[in-house]
């Protein structure tokens, strides 16, 4: 952990953090992981009661007017736990408090943000389809406005909190006519009658989230659960990103973490022609690439959390975070896979974690969109900011200073 990049009220929030990760029973770790428990509401209600959930949010509404940076090491301890309880902590405190905060009313605030961060209710966002994931415009799910509440059907997959969610923060087509990024509508929808858990998915890791497939049926949400304006829902997607991706890499981490130490305890205690086989470099320079990792990924983030912190121009962000989630993940996973392989056949097995460790990050860059997208979004903005240097004089004409330089006949581009 940085601690020189954090400010001593967040050092203080981090030992809050570290004694809720010591309450929670092994137990529990490992019913999540047998799907015995489908959803840990008992730790999200613990942490709420220690005002753990949410920190970057105002106080008036439950938080502790922190930052990004903080929020960042929050989700960092809470993934030691296990990814799951990351997922679980972050999508309802982070992701579906995040919109209502940005773009909610006082009454919403009231009613759906204060109670979840005291952990008295529990929130899902609905974003993928059964059709689409990543095309977040060809969504299927319709909602009609009826004059005094719309009337919402469709349905919604790989949903976290499908199971045990109190309420959900769902996007919905509300003119089909209109230009894709004016076509869709978020509301708050409540866990009533026509909103249905009709499928739990049996996963590979991250189990005890509740994973499911909802299904909405002649829905009525009533006009005041609109988030932000009517066929508004791009503004608000467009800022629940950062949420999204920045808050699955620094969760990641935290994941990745406890692989390397477990790893880095066991090689120092291993022995093979007669030396622990951290003395071998084929052992200890997968550590080291581990650490080398981790440390390079926990300066992406609280790089990028900085740059969230301080406005920097919103597209520019865009990339940031893109570029964090994708090289987080995939080396975090590499983290994972190191600490596996130094450890050989007794790492794949269940008698120490790593095994579920491995599991677990293989949902990393895949959900929040997927690692593809984030180099898709890298390369449209990098491209954008390349033009927009050269249009404005900013760059230096590289390319004249090659010896040979004035050899145009040579420079063939068609």
């Amino acid at each position: 952990m940085f601690d020189y990049l954090l400010s001593k009220e967040a050092i203080k929030l981090r030992k809050e953090t570290r004694d809720l990760v010591k309450w929670v029973p092994k137990k529990m770790i490992l019913d999540m992981d047998k799907d015995l428990i489908r959803f840990p509401k008992e730790f999200l209600r613990e942490a709420g009661k220690r005002n753990l959930m949410g920190c970057r949010f105002p106080k008036k509404w439950g938080g502790r007017d922190m930052d990004w940076v903080t929020t960042c090491m929050v989700m960092e301890e809470v993934g030691t736990l296990g990814y799951i309880f990351a997922c679980v902590f972050g999508v309802g405190a982070e992701l579906v408090c995040d919109a209502i905060i940005l773009h909610g009313t006082d009454k919403q605030k009231e009613k759906y943000v204060k109670p979840l961060l005291k952990g008295e209710i529990f929130a899902a966002e609905c974003l993928t389809e059964p059709r689409g994931g990543s095309d977040f415009f060809g969504t299927t799910t319709t909602a009609e406005d009826k004059g005094d509440y719309f009337l919402l059907n469709g349905q919604k997959r790989f949903i976290v909190g499908a199971e045990g969610a109190d309420y959900f923060l769902v996007y919905a087509k509300t003119d089909p006519d209109a230009q894709p990024h004016k076509s869709l509508t978020c509301f708050i929808v409540d866990r009533s009658y026509g909103v249905e858990t009709k499928y739990l998915y049996g996963l590979m890791g991250c189990r005890g989230g509740g994973a499911g497939r909802i299904v909405f049926k002649n829905v009525k949400v009533p006009k005041e659960n609109v988030v932000g304006e009517n066929n508004g829902a791009y503004t608000v997607f467009n800022t629940m990103m950062i949420p999204e991706r920045l808050g699955t890499a620094a969760m990641t981490i935290g994941a990745a973490r406890p692989a390397l130490e477990i790893a880095t305890a066991y090689t120092t205690k291993r022995k093979a022609f007669g030396n622990t086989i951290n003395q071998f470099q084929g052992v200890s320079f997968q550590i080291a690439e581990a650490a080398m990792l981790l440390d390079a990924t926990r300066s992406m983030v609280y790089t990028t959390a900085r740059g969230v912190d301080t406005n920097l121009e919103p597209r520019r962000i865009r990339r940031m975070v893109s570029e964090t989630k994708k090289f987080v993940t995939e080396s975090c996973q590499k983290v994972a896979h190191n600490s596996m392989q130094v450890m050989g056949g007794i790492g794949y097995t269940n008698i120490f974690p790593i095994e579920r460790i491995v599991r677990d990050l293989r949902l990393a860059s895949i959900w929040t969109g997927t690692n593809e997208v984030m180099s898709m979004i890298i390369a449209n903005e990098w491209y954008r900011e390349y033009f927009q240097k050269n249009e404005t004089g900013f760059l230096r004409d590289w390319e004249s200073d090659a010896q040979e330089a004035d050899a145009v006949d040579e420079k063939i581009y068609e």
